[in-house]
């Protein structure tokens, strides 16, 4: 596959564990596969939770496994201006409007029996500021997509169920930009082909096609892998110590131990 470019994508928030010893060996093995290339990205658009000392426990880690990737490697806090830009033509198509909406108040408003489903992100938003003009707008708001509006203006093929997916968050107090729009953005500064990830995020890849139709970026392909749980089947977090990558190599594990743990 000539010009295969994929890459992964870590938030410099914690130890690595095995869950992203498999995305990144996976996406490695994917690019060498196909003749291309692998990058790294580092996700750190929440400033309150990354540190630097994780940030360097991530390159030791992967070039422990034997992974390397070009330089310089990409950090979203040095991409706001980009994120900036993107949020300013969804605003311009009349497509994101603010929302002063605390997690409290979601869920006081979700009283009738069909609401409270679960989406991408998690309590599926009721649209309570839908329509609010930015005029209106506060410097604590959230920035959200008129998923309904978006979804007319950039298809009806893209076969998107706008009431399960809900006015997602594109850029949070603080943080500039929130995931689903940065990873988009991103993507196409990269120049990714396919998008190697966790089954976890499959639920969010309509709207990442959205988004990319409407800001008119490439086309990226998704291959969704399987998740590392633990012994009672739960999603290996950052909090989980015992399975961290740095925790295996001070036991005496080997690149190859590690292979063979998550099934590779």
């Amino acid at each position: 596959m000539a010009g295969y470019v994929t890459r992964f994508a870590p938030s410099p928030t914690g130890p690595l564990h095995l869950g992203h010893a498999f995305s990144a060996l996976t996406a490695w093995d994917r690019a060498a596969k196909a003749g291309g290339t692998a990058l790294l990205r580092i996700e750190d658009l929440d400033q309150s939770r990354a540190r630097p000392e994780w940030e360097a426990q991530i390159y030791d880690d992967l070039a422990w496994l034997g992974l390397s990737w070009p330089e310089p490697v990409m950090r979203q806090s040095d991409r706001l201006p980009a994120y900036d830009a993107a949020l300013e033509k969804l605003a311009a198509m009349g497509l994101t409007y603010p929302c002063k909406c605390s997690r409290a108040d979601i869920r006081a408003a979700l009283s009738a029996p069909q609401e409270g489903a679960m989406g991408p992100d998690g309590i599926i938003y009721p649209g309570t500021c839908r329509g609010r003009p930015w005029a209106d707008a506060g410097p604590q708001d959230t920035t959200r997509l008129d998923i309904a509006k978006a979804v007319a203006i950039a298809g009806s093929e893209l076969a998107i169920a706008t009431d399960e997916i809900g006015d997602v968050i594109l850029a949070r107090r603080g943080m500039g930009a929130a995931y689903h729009l940065a990873v988009v953005v991103d993507d196409a500064a990269q120049r990714v082909t396919e998008a190697v990830r966790g089954a976890d995020l499959a639920a969010a890849t309509p709207i990442h096609h959205l988004l990319g139709r409407l800001l008119g970026l490439p086309p990226v392909t998704y291959f969704h892998h399987r998740l590392i749980r633990d012994d009672h089947g739960k999603r290996l977090a950052k909090r989980d110590d015992a399975r961290a990558i740095a925790t295996y190599r001070a036991e005496g594990a080997t690149p190859a131990d590690i292979r063979r743990m998550v099934g590779l």
